[in-house]
């Protein structure tokens, strides 16, 4: 799963990329969590925006908002299974920009928690899908290297298959299934990260 991830200066980056910012500022967020109002990349008749949206989905179905717990993934092996993700990677598709990811190593009893990013430090594009301005992350089962620390990660779109996979008439699981990870390098982290309220750029450091 992806549960937590970096972003930094998204304005900056994307700038090429989208026509038009909504409200974004250019801040450092080194603890993106759950919940919280983050930048998206969403596409449009006039062209691409970047906005924000809350992180975690609730399907339009439930009956029972206040206790549906907000769906943060969608495995890409279930996208077309799942009656909640089956429309909406067909209408409602969106792309998250990061500098990197956390995920957590089990142990025995404890997890460790391993900051993810590019071997060559780009930013990264997650594949996603939006709702009723909330969204959730696209994952997939690990490459063999990231595998030893934890079995899922995130579908990462390469920079060139950005406006593809935003097209509502191209087909996405084609997209989604051609996508070659791109390689990363990971490095074990302070478990300060483990609290959403910790959040700079001590975050990302290697633990000496």
């Amino acid at each position: 799963m992806c549960g937590r991830y970096s972003i930094r200066k998204p304005v900056s980056k994307t700038a090429d990329l989208v026509k038009t910012n909504i409200k974004v500022e250019d801040t450092d967020n080194y603890n993106a969590h759950p919940s919280q109002q983050l930048p998206i990349i969403k596409s449009y008749t006039n062209g691409k925006t970047l906005e924000l949206c809350e992180w975690g989905l609730v399907p339009a179905w439930s009956k029972k908002l206040d206790k549906f717990s907000p769906l943060i993934n969608a495995r890409k092996e279930t996208l077309m299974e799942k009656v909640t993700f089956k429309n909406l990677i067909q209408t409602s598709r969106c792309i998250i920009p990061a500098d990197g990811y956390y995920e957590w190593k089990r142990e025995d009893k404890a997890k460790i928690p391993y900051c993810f990013s590019k071997k060559d430090d780009e930013i990264m594009f997650f594949a996603g899908i939006h709702q009723n301005n909330q969204f959730c992350i696209i994952t997939r089962e690990s490459t063999e290297k990231i595998s030893s620390i934890h079995h899922r990660e995130p579908v990462i779109i390469n920079l060139s298959q950005i406006n593809n996979y935003l097209n509502l008439k191209k087909d996405a699981m084609e997209i989604l299934n051609s996508v070659k990870p791109p390689e990363l390098k990971f490095h074990e982290i302070s478990k300060n990260v483990n609290n959403p309220l910790n959040n700079d750029a001590s975050l990302i450091n290697p633990l000496k």
